[in-house]
Parts: C-alpha cells; sequence; structure tokens
C-alpha cells in the first residue's frame, strides 16, 4: 500500500451496552459526568466528555436492529450494516474507534485511503438536536470492512467542555489500546497515522482492548470496557 500522511486522530471510544440507561447510571455512579446525546426518552447515544482529546460515547442498538441492515448499507455503503449488527455480537464492551479528520480535509483523506487500498463507503452527512434543544452537526464515513475505524469530522458547533475534571478525578483518555489482527495491521497503519494516543499491539481481532484515563484514582471494568488508571501528571488539568 502506498503510504499517506497522518490526517486523523482519534475522536471517540465506541462502547456497545444494552442497556443505555443502566450504563449511564453506572458511569454516573463510578464518578463520571455522563451527557445523553438526544432527548433521554429515546436516546440511543451518550457521551463522556473531556474538556481536549478523545471521548467515549455510550451506545445502544434496537433489539431489531438486523431490520436496518440494508438501510444503513444503502445510506452509509456496503459494510456498514454488518458494523452496526457486529457492534452487538460481543455484548458489553469496546466495539468501534471514530478517528477524527477536519471536514476541509476529509475528501483528499478519502481519496487518499481508497489509492492505498483502504475502501471507504459513502459520506453520511448527520444533525442531531441535542437533549438541551441545541444542534450539532458532522460527517461520517464508515470503512467498508466493518472491524476498522472510521472517520468522522468534528461536531460543529463543538461539543467540548472549557474546562471539566469528573468527580472521579479523570481528566482525559490518555492511551487507548488497540489490538489489531495481522491481516488489518497495514489498512490501520494508513487510517491511524501517528496518533500518539492510539497504541497498537497484535491480538487475534482487530478492536479496542482498554483505555487508560489520566487522573482515574482506580482502575474501573465497567459493562465490559477495562478503564486502567493513569497517575495525574502536572498539566493533566489542562490536558
Amino acid at each position: 500500500m502506498k503510504a499517506v500522511l497522518p490526517e486523523s486522530t482519534c475522536s471517540h471510544v465506541l462502547l456497545w451496552v444494552r442497556d443505555l440507561h443502566q450504563a449511564v447510571a453506572s458511569f454516573r455512579g463510578a464518578g463520571f459526568e455522563v451527557t445523553y446525546a438526544t432527548a433521554q426518552a429515546r436516546a440511543q447515544h451518550a457521551h463522556i466528555w473531556f474538556s481536549q482529546g478523545p471521548i467515549i460515547e455510550l451506545l445502544t442498538t434496537p433489539r431489531h436492529a438486523w431490520l436496518f441492515k440494508w438501510p444503513i448499507d444503502c445510506l452509509a455503503g456496503p459494510g456498514a450494516g454488518r458494523r452496526m449488527l457486529g457492534w452487538a455480537a460481543q455484548g458489553d464492551g469496546f466495539c468501534d474507534l471514530a478517528l477524527l479528520c477536519e471536514d476541509q480535509a476529509l475528501d483528499a483523506r478519502l481519496a487518499a485511503l481508497n489509492a492505498g487500498g483502504v475502501s471507504m463507503g459513502r459520506t453520511v452527512r448527520w444533525k442531531r438536536t441535542c437533549e438541551d434543544g441545541s444542534h450539532t452537526r458532522f460527517r461520517f464515513v464508515y470503512t467498508r470492512q466493518p472491524c476498522l475505524p472510521f472517520l468522522v469530522t468534528p461536531y460543529q458547533p463543538s461539543q467540548h467542555p472549557e474546562a471539566l475534571v469528573h468527580p472521579n478525578g479523570a481528566t482525559r483518555l490518555a492511551t487507548i489500546h488497540l489490538g489489531v489482527h495481522p491481516d488489518d495491521k497495514a489498512a490501520v497503519d494508513l487510517l491511524v497515522g501517528t496518533d500518539s494516543v492510539l497504541v497498537t499491539h497484535p491480538a487475534s481481532r482487530t478492536g479496542v482492548t482498554s483505555v487508560t484515563v489520566a487522573g482515574l484514582a482506580h482502575p474501573l471494568n465497567l459493562h465490559g470496557a477495562i478503564l486502567t488508571n493513569h497517575p495525574m501528571i502536572q498539566g493533566d488539568s489542562h490536558a
């Protein structure tokens, strides 16, 4: 594959949960501030925000998600439906990884990835009505191979709070550990580039294995998500 200059950093780690409201309660009980992505009653996504850098997105899928497989393929391209179904296949736990690409760089990034042998799906424009009634817009593009990370543009307007230290001390995601199957290594290298937050290691399947959280007082395993603690160092509160 032809080398591609890294243009994307980590946007968010996706964590699939069977019961979103129960998961939100669990993470809040563990000292995280959690915000529903839409009105709470019908929400299927919630976010654990940090003032900078990647975040954790909790998500669930409808009980009869298989009915949406073909419509999602039509919307986002081949492989998108299998990706959605795959989120729930392993049960609660990390299920996907989104890489951030600036909106103005997205088209060039997609062309370079396709030229390098990483097949990409259709670009989807998305608008979300937040829990407080405000709106946010972004674009995303799935890789056609469902196990590979996908691309997303920054939320407009930005949703990052100016300053946030969670009650449990967490300030940012320091490291995202990504297992990579040997067959996927070349594609992952092109997608990830040299993002210092992402650490890859050989694995039997490609996917996020654990996340190290700066400032977190104690390691946690919540809904299948392994969160290891990272000692607070000078500057973490502003990182």
